[in-house]
């Protein structure tokens, strides 16, 4: 019983401990490069520089629309092993035995059974022809003045989709805010 509850103290000492260091209460303003405390002790921490880049790192950018590009899916024909499952039965022979009785008035009787069973593995069996893809599908909007840099013009992101027909909607030179896929198209 007393292991029982030294194992419980030091558990709560644990939990209270992590509890103090773990500082759960800061969260990012997207609008400044400030962290806002949001919890514990009635708001000390405003005005502090937010340490953490992991979680001041934002990925959107923004900039002038300048150009659209949609590229289609680039595939060709290619020709792969062709892998069949090939199966065989098997049968094996098992002894099985009952005993009564004790001493002098033992009797052992034994008798066989067979038991069936499959084993399966795959084996090549020539070849099979298939439509390979070479280069996805891929939406891009290329920017100018990225980020405010009047001397950032010209680049190119991959979007998705639905980011691709925002900005087709959109008038050339207008102002577009996304998150990219990636860069260069």
């Amino acid at each position: 019983m007393f292991k029982r509850l030294a194992t419980a103290a030091v558990t709560a000492v644990l939990i209270a401990g992590l509890g103090a260091c773990g500082g759960g209460g800061d969260s990012y303003d997207e609008g400044s490069d400030y962290s806002v405390d949001v919890g514990q002790d009635g708001g000390s921490g405003a005005g502090k520089p937010g340490p953490d880049t992991a979680t001041t790192a934002d990925t959107s950018v923004f900039g002038l629309r300048d150009e659209v590009r949609h590229r289609a899916v680039r595939t060709t024909r290619a020709t792969r092993p062709r892998m069949t499952k090939k199966c065989t039965t098997t049968t094996r022979r098992v002894r099985h035995t009952t005993s009564t009785g004790s001493g002098t008035k033992r009797r052992t009787r034994t008798w066989y059974s067979t038991e069936h069973g499959k084993t399966c593995k795959k084996v090549r069996s020539g070849t099979e022809t298939y439509t390979r893809v070479v280069r996805p599908e891929q939406w891009c909007v290329r920017l100018d003045d990225v980020g405010g840099d009047k001397s950032r013009d010209d680049v190119w992101y991959q979007v998705t989709s639905t980011t691709y027909h925002t900005a087709v909607a959109t008038d050339q030179h207008q102002r577009l805010d996304f998150t990219p896929k990636d860069t260069g198209c």
